[in-house]
This record gives structure tokens, C-alpha cells and sequence, in this order.
């Protein structure tokens, strides 16, 4: 019955006869299959000859699930793994499904499940990430399907508030936190805006025409994510052509510009001026920084010390 729920799970129908001969089984035993997956509740439409078949539909309810060994065990992790994830109003869902699960799991499969939720730890996080509301990313997933505006208001990386209408795109989970990428109405451009930052007002606004996404959705909030975190920012006149350097970085290391054919300029950050210094050496090109004066202080100081380490030393006795 699973294999023949497997092969009805297709997006095409089958007759009598081809599930029979994929079974190694007779039509007789086919009909009384089907008939029993009926009686699960599983929505097994069938339509009688010679251009027939056999097809899986929609239905009104969840009928049981039938899973092998090891969807079984990937089901149960995944819903260990959310019941400790980072969106809230899932936790006790999950731990429901997860004990349904066990309960009906065989004494084999209970035993790596229980092995891995016993021996496997989780090391704490020092910053176990900000958490979403489960409801606040079903309605921004429903209005990027359905392409309803959103309107929210919203709290930026300064703590400032703003109300903003929004086109929304793509829900993107980077690391801990979750991102929309949209097109900001209000301010004519793309933007990325972090989730648990916004409350979502209701209903939903007009629907929209679809724009064409500038650029891949990861990268653009690889690129909104860290040039929000970055303390020190440095234009950098790199010398190596835009499209060298723009194969050896990736969009949270800044922007490439070209000059002409043999430069261009990096607009770049980091957390610290210490690893924008170590970031700007790891470019594997030669490189002119001449602001901020800080950052051109420091690249002169690594510059010397660099230096001093070629240089022989006497013996220590």
C-alpha cells in the first residue's frame, strides 16, 4: 500500500493494469488497495475506461500518514529541532506531532530516535538569535504568494519607527533570523527588513503587479544584513578589474563598482577596524585605502609589523 500511494502521489493517473505490473501484483488486488487507502481517507479518484486511470487528489482532512523508516526518523528530528527553533507558537505544536509520532513508532525506530535526542547536545548559543512569530510569517509568506501589499510598522537598526507599505518578495532564514526582501513603496527601492523587528497591520493592502527581483534574494540580504551591522564603512580602490574581484567576494563583503578595466572601487565595513584591515588583506589583490585617516593608520602599523616578522632575528638562547 505504501508503494502504491508512493506511485499515486505522481502527477499523472494510472490505470488499473500499469500500477499492477509496478506492483508485480493482480488489478484485483489494486482495486481492494485502493479501496483501502478510501477507507484511511485518502482521496484516490478513479474513472472508468479506456482512458481511465487511477489519481491522488486533495481532501478535506490530513488522513494518516504512511512514512518509512527513515522519513519516520527525519520527521521526528525535525520536529525536535523545532520545538527549540526560533519561531515561536511552534514549540508546543510540535512537541504534540512529536509525541503522536513516538507513541506509533516501532521499538527499532523509537530507539534512534531516543538515542540521538539523548546523546546528541546542542552547544548554547551566546546569542541565540531574536525569535518570529509564527502567524507573522504565515501572513507575509500569503501576501508574497498572493501579491498583496503589506503594511507594518517597523523598528531599523538605530531603534527609530517608521510605517512602511511594502511589496513583499521573499521570506529568506539567514543563520538565526529570518529577512523580507520588498519593494518599499514609500521609498521607491529594494529593501531587506529583519521580521521580529516588524508588526504586520491588517488586512493586507491592494494586490500588486510583480517587479523583477534586481538580484538573488539570499544576496540581497546577505548584503542589507551586514552593511547594517558594520561600525567602520571604507571605499577602496582596488586594483584588479570588477569582475576578478567580484568572483572572490560574496555580497555580505560589500559592493564592487568598476573604475575601468583595470580597477575598481569595494564599498566595505566591518564590526571592527581591525578585521576590516584583515578583510582588505585577505582580498589577495594590491589595494590604495586613503579614508578613514583610522583605517590608514592601522593598515600602515600591519604594514611594519608584517614587515618586522621577515626580518632574521638573533637566536634566543
Amino acid at each position: 500500500m505504501l508503494r502504491l500511494l508512493s506511485l499515486l502521489q505522481t502527477p499523472r493517473e494510472w490505470t488499473g493494469t500499469e500500477l499492477a505490473e509496478r506492483l508485480s501484483v493482480t488489478t484485483r488486488t489494486v482495486r481492494n488497495d485502493v479501496e483501502r487507502l478510501r477507507d484511511l481517507g485518502y482521496p484516490v479518484h478513479g474513472q472508468r475506461g479506456a482512458a481511465g486511470g487511477y489519481r491522488l487528489g486533495a481532501g478535506a482532512a490530513l488522513p494518516p500518514l504512511l512514512l518509512d523508516d527513515e522519513e519516520a526518523v527525519a520527521v521526528a528530528i525535525g520536529l525536535r529541532t523545532a520545538a527549540g527553533g526560533t519561531i515561536t507558537g511552534v514549540e508546543e505544536t510540535s512537541l504534540r506531532a512529536l509525541a503522536k509520532l513516538e507513541q506509533v513508532l516501532p521499538a527499532r525506530l523509537r530507539r534512534r530516535v531516543g538515542a540521538l535526542q539523548e546523546y546528541a547536545v546542542a552547544v548554547p548559543r551566546d546569542d541565540p538569535g531574536p525569535r518570529v512569530d509564527a502567524d507573522t510569517l504565515s501572513v507575509l509568506a500569503a501576501a508574497s504568494r498572493d501579491r498583496e501589499r503589506v503594511r507594518f510598522d517597523y523598528r531599523s537598526h538605530d531603534g527609530s519607527e517608521s510605517r512602511r507599505d511594502v511589496e513583499p518578495y521573499r521570506l529568506v532564514n539567514w543563520g538565526r533570523r529570518w529577512y523580507l526582501v520588498g519593494f518599499d513603496v514609500g521609498r521607491a527601492g529594494w529593501r531587506t527588513f529583519r521580521v521580529d523587528r516588524l508588526r504586520p497591520r491588517t488586512p493586507t493592502g491592494p494586490r500588486f503587479v510583480p517587479r523583477d527581483l534586481p538580484e538573488d534574494a539570499v544576496d540581497q540580504v546577505r548584503r542589507g544584513a551586514s552593511s547594517a551591522a558594520w561600525r567602520y564603512r571604507a571605499r577602496v580602490v582596488v586594483h584588479a578589474p570588477a569582475e576578478r574581484l567580484a568572483e572572490r567576494i560574496n555580497a555580505a563583503i560589500g559592493t564592487v563598482t568598476p573604475i575601468d578595466d583595470a580597477s575598481c572601487l569595494l564599498d566595505t565595513g566591518a564590526g571592527s577596524i581591525e578585521a576590516l584591515v584583515v578583510h582588505l588583506g585577505l582580498l589577495g589583490v594590491d589595494f590604495t585605502v586613503t579614508e578613514p585617516p583610522e583605517l590608514v593608520e592601522l593598515v600602515r602599523a600591519f604594514a611594519d609589523r608584517f614587515h618586522r616578522a621577515t626580518e632574521p632575528h638573533p637566536k634566543t638562547p
